[in-house]
Order: C-alpha cells, then structure tokens, then sequence
C-alpha cells in the first residue's frame, strides 16, 4: 500500500508510515506545495496511492467519490498541531491491516474512525 500525504499534515507522517512498513510520499518532498485539490486528485489516481489529508474538502462524496481513489484517509479534529495529528496517524496504522482501503474514506477522529464503503460498479 503506498500513499500520498497532503501538505497541511507534519512531515513525520510519512515517517510514522515508513516505519509500519509502507510506502510514502509527502507533496512537500515531492515540491507540490500549494498544488489545486482537484490536481493532486488527479495525481494520487495516476500514482495509485492513498491520501492521507486534513483537508475536509477530500471527505465530500460527491466531489471526490472514494470509489475513484485508492483510498482517502481524511483527519478530523478542533486541534490542528502536530502532536494531535500524529496521534490521528498513529491511530490509524493499526487498521490499515484488518479494513480496506482502497475504493473507502476513512474520517479519522480524537474517538473514533468512521469507514464509508463504496459499492464499487
């Protein structure tokens, strides 16, 4: 499984990613900072890999149907600084081993992980 992670997420994500045994880019390695949605839409589709963002934009079903994508793992939380959003990462991890990814979206809270399934065509 290999992912992407957005530029508003700590560069350690990717790290924490690496270090469970997977595959990960950070937009900002990669000098895609200020990149349009709609295009790294369109690059993680090229690439086959899975988002990682705190961009509620990712989580609208409608405009990103996670049946078109590898996998969106959108974070949600009041708090936006690194620790927090670690943890979110930290919290996920685990799961990316017993539900499926690709063709979903993964809301990640402080309490919670809500997995919306596509029905694939």
């Amino acid at each position: 499984m290999t992912f992407k992670v957005d530029e508003n997420m700590p560069e350690e994500a990717a790290d924490l990613l690496i270090a469970a045994g997977y595959e990960a880019e950070t937009v900002r390695q990669e000098g895609l900072a200020g990149i349009d949605d709609p295009v790294l839409a369109a690059l993680i589709q090229q690439e086959e890999r899975a988002l990682v963002t705190f961009d509620l934009e990712f989580g609208d079903i409608r405009k990103y149907p996670p049946q078109n994508y590898h996998g969106l793992i959108v974070l949600r939380s009041k708090q936006q600084d690194k620790w927090t959003l670690l943890t979110l990462v930290r919290k996920f991890i685990p799961q990316l081993a017993t539900e499926p990814l690709t063709g979903n979206l993964w809301i990640v809270e402080t309490d919670r992980i809500r997995i919306w399934e596509s029905t694939k065509p």
